[in-house]
């Protein structure tokens, strides 16, 4: 049993403690991400591009914790990630801005084709890359040595973003508001990658 990791200690228990606190607030994250992408879609089609966001994510990051020890040896990773979800916050206040500007009537004149489904779901793998990535680095790090709590903590992520991500396209529906305090969540999450990423590649750079 404990060559499989299913031994549960206090150094396991105070892991597992960290690892579910962590999925509290990434999966937030995630999940804000995939209810974001979706709220611009006719209500019939969400619960299949969610189901993709969920189930792409998950693949992730079972690959990504598959990995762990060798994706903890790149450096720059998780600046790159940092880029690659910046990318999907500007993308996301393009959106924003036009669905603003439409309900106000400032807009410029022009029909703007509605958000298809293809749409939704590149921001959904781009952000799922970049967010399953930073997640399973962090759950590693928190894990440590013990298997059973990293693969706990990967479940238990996919299943907060899976309830997650329809309640927040649901509230998005409601309070149109809500989706620039989910935007601020994004652009903070992306830049906290970017500085940490930054400072990792800097003392690389400065101790190589």
């Amino acid at each position: 049993m404990e060559q499989l990791g299913l031994h549960f200690g206090g150094d396991a228990l105070v892991a597992l403690a960290q690892v579910i606190l962590i999925d509290l607030v990434m999966s937030g994250d995630n999940a804000i991400i995939i209810g974001m992408a979706v709220a611009g879609l006719p209500k019939e089609n969400r619960g299949r591009i969610i189901f993709w966001g969920v189930a792409g994510a998950t693949v992730l990051r079972i690959g990504f914790a598959l990995m762990t020890t060798q994706l903890l040896q790149i450096i720059g990773l998780t600046l790159a990630g940092g880029l690659l979800l910046m990318w999907v916050a500007w993308r996301m206040y393009r959106e924003l801005r036009a669905k603003r500007q439409g309900e106000t009537g400032h807009g410029d004149g022009e029909a703007k084709a509605p958000k298809t489904a293809g749409q939704a779901m590149l921001q959904i793998i781009a952000a799922d890359v970049s967010m399953s990535l930073d997640n399973v680095l962090a759950v590693a790090g928190a894990a440590r040595d013990h298997k059973a709590v990293l693969w706990i903590g990967l479940a238990l992520s996919v299943l907060l973003m899976a309830v997650a991500s329809n309640l927040i396209a649901r509230i998005l529906d409601r309070h149109h508001w809500v989706a620039w305090l989910g935007f601020a969540i994004i652009v903070y999450v992306a830049g906290t990658m970017i500085w940490a990423g930054t400072h990792e590649v800097v003392a690389a750079t400065a101790t190589g």
